[in-house]
């Protein structure tokens, strides 16, 4: 058996930025077992695989350790493969998938792509998060998937050298680390060692929870953020209520095929 692969960096506009994604067309599913397989063979933060139902995409994403119920940036690159390599012409692309229904859409070259908004609580910076991080923040919160670390400015958040044997540990599936920015109107690092992430390069599903929060902390709406990790990338936000927009752009790295 053959089966196509495209290596896409998503929210990035050149190669070796942005977040590295596989993405595997196919026409009917495959066992779990083996599509974990094939996501632990490639070791990317992600690998999304879809196959068309009708007018709608179904839409699963695999670390190399596990299924995952929402990915933002293989959303974007499964959606950048359609458009660039398998004709679709549609304007929006719709996915079913684990985290609900998911539609992105096209302008130019960027890709925007409709997510749910997640809420916060705020809970006690502990020492445990601190050691984690190495560097105590000035809030914590809890939220529907993931925990989230507020340091007061971006030095902070760049600086970090966590200690991730201790961050996966914590609750939470991710570790968001997020603060005011200077060049952007918030900036972040996003840890996922128990996914066998250390760092994700660029989270899309991450901005479900600081654009909520950002938007009441900054009084707007429409931002942009940076991720700060060593690839860095930059993703356009809209706040929406129960719902954000998030978008960025995307460059195919590979093409190829997997023999099984």
């Amino acid at each position: 058996m053959e089966l196509d692969l495209y290596q896409v960096d998503a929210f990035a506009d050149e190669v070796f930025n942005g977040n590295p994604a596989a993405v595997v067309p196919l026409y009917e599913w495959l066992s779990d077992e083996l599509m974990q397989k094939i996501a632990a063979e490639n070791n990317l933060s992600e690998t999304a695989f879809f196959i068309r139902k009708g007018e709608y995409f179904e839409l699963r994403w695999f670390t190399a350790e596990s299924e995952v119920d929402l990915c933002g940036h293989a959303t974007l690159a499964s959606a950048y493969v359609l458009y660039e390599f398998l004709e679709y012409t549609d304007p929006v692309v719709v996915f079913e998938t684990k985290g609900g229904r998911l539609f992105v859409d096209r302008e130019a070259d960027t890709y925007s792509m409709d997510f749910p908004a997640w809420g916060l609580r705020e809970i006690q910076v502990t020492e445990r998060v601190s050691q984690a991080l190495g560097a105590r923040p000035a809030e914590l919160f809890m939220g529907e998937r993931d925990m989230m670390a507020v340091f007061e400015n971006e030095d902070e958040v760049r600086g970090l050298s966590p200690d991730f044997r201790l961050v996966s540990q914590l609750d939470g599936m991710c570790m968001i680390c997020t603060a005011p920015g200077l060049d952007y109107d918030f900036v972040s690092r996003t840890f996922v060692p128990e996914q066998g992430i250390p760092e994700d390069p660029v989270t899309g599903s991450a901005h479900c929870t600081m654009v909520p929060f950002w938007a009441d902390r900054l009084g707007k709406t429409l931002m942009r953020a940076y991720q700060a990790s060593s690839r860095g990338g930059a993703i356009d936000c809209e706040y929406l209520g129960d719902r954000i927009k998030i978008a960025g752009k995307a460059v195919t790295y590979m093409k190829g095929i997997i023999t099984l």
